[in-house]
């Protein structure tokens, strides 16, 4: 895992930890895992997109607004890594 990716998924974990709600320990929670079948709920993942967006300086579009991009640390990952290399981009 590259640096930026290390640093991002650190981050996300943070957030998740910080904002989602979820019962147990982070990081024992694997980077594919699904995170609503891990406690993640519809109200908590409104507070995990706004502090993603917060902590990364980045905002979700509506076509990423959907379950499947909040579903796993990695799906997660990819969506923020790419809405970083836009914004770098801009």
């Amino acid at each position: 895992m590259t640096d930026d990716k290390a640093a991002t998924n650190d981050g996300i974990r943070a957030v998740l930890r910080n904002q989602g709600r979820i019962p147990g320990d982070m990081d024992s929670i694997a980077d594919d895992a699904n995170l609503f079948t891990s406690g993640l709920t519809s109200l908590a993942s409104v507070d995990v997109i706004l502090a993603l967006e917060e902590r990364f300086g980045i905002e979700f579009p509506d076509h990423m607004m959907h379950r499947r991009t909040f579903e796993s640390i990695s799906s997660i990952a990819s969506a923020v890594q790419g809405l970083l290399e836009q914004k770098a981009g801009a």
